[in-house]
């Protein structure tokens, strides 16, 4: 196979493509082309900081940021070192480093290794509690890819982790723990669980040739009641958590730009379209910044 046929497009353009050749494959298998996981992890971590009131550490959401970056980075290559063989075997991941042999397994996990020394410096600048809740995350962490080949709902353990920060943003502002970021982080669930059956529309067709298993294959062509369930049972979870921080009905407004985005995902959602569905997983990120706006309106109001 030539080297053309096994180098992708993305990594002869755009930001990757600016870098040294040699150093492509390996932001390749960081993701570093598609930011939206990084802004999906890091959305979380921001709206329980937020809702939390930041009582002036606003530092946190640099350092969280910075932390969402390494530790999506790493769990993309963790997750290719997991999945080199699959891939091999699905046309959209074929051309990845480790599946077509342009990055070695060995330089695979050292990459791990120094993107998760990143996570622990970031991991230092907390306070214990959220310290402690941040740790707890590794064994769901680990087991993550292997859930694809054991249940019909990956997605489901993708929101337990993608979630997380949401646990890990409160402590980090309060230094304790409360009823507030499960309330968020159970809400959060959901909406990862949303947005993934989305993106796992586009792959249907391989995950069936290779008996991978997803929400949108158990779903089929219920896809779209499926995604507009779980998204309700999302804004029950946030609401709840504004409540506890404000029981006031007025507080539950400000989530209403959200629920109207969510409910315009919905809407235009065909479990048939791939391309539609892809686009629609990536306005998650227009998502999270408008609940940001949310709990931020939210926290700081409590915190007065």
């Amino acid at each position: 196979m030539s080297e053309t046929e096994i180098v992708p497009d993305s990594e002869r353009t755009g930001l990757i493509g600016a870098l040294p050749r040699p150093l492509r494959p390996y932001a390749s298998l960081m993701r570093l082309d598609r930011p939206i996981g990084t802004w999906l992890l890091f959305w979380p971590c921001a709206w329980g900081v937020a809702l939390a009131g930041v009582r002036g550490q606003w530092p946190l959401f640099a350092w969280l940021a910075l932390g969402a970056f390494a530790m999506r980075s790493a769990g993309c290559a963790y997750n290719d070192i997991v999945d080199r063989d699959l891939d091999k075997k699905v046309e959209r991941t074929r051309l990845r480093p480790l599946a077509s042999g342009r990055v070695s397994l060995k330089a695979a996990w050292v990459l791990v290794i120094g993107l998760s020394l990143v996570g622990l410096v970031v991991l230092l600048q907390l306070k214990p509690v959220a310290q402690l809740v941040a740790l707890l995350s590794l064994a769901p962490v680990a087991a993550y890819p292997f859930m694809k080949r054991i249940t019909w709902w990956p997605q489901a353990w993708l929101g337990l982790v993608f979630g997380w920060g949401a646990l890990v943003g409160w402590p980090a502002v309060t230094g304790d723990f409360a009823l507030t970021p499960l309330l968020l982080w159970a809400g959060t669930i959901f909406w990862v669980i949303g947005y993934d059956t989305l993106y796992a529309i586009q792959d249907i067709e391989d995950d069936a040739l290779v008996g991978v298993k997803s929400s949108a294959r158990a779903l089929g062509g219920k896809a779209r009641q499926g995604v507009g369930l779980l998204y309700a049972a999302a804004l029950i979870g946030w609401s709840a958590a504004i409540w506890s921080v404000i029981p006031d009905s007025l507080a539950l407004v400000a989530l209403l730009p959200a629920a109207l985005h969510l409910g315009w995902q919905v809407a235009k959602a065909d479990p048939a379209d791939g391309a539609l569905a892809l686009r629609l997983f990536r306005s998650n990120r227009f998502t999270g910044l408008l609940l940001f706006a949310a709990f931020l309106t939210v926290g700081l109001s409590a915190a007065r």
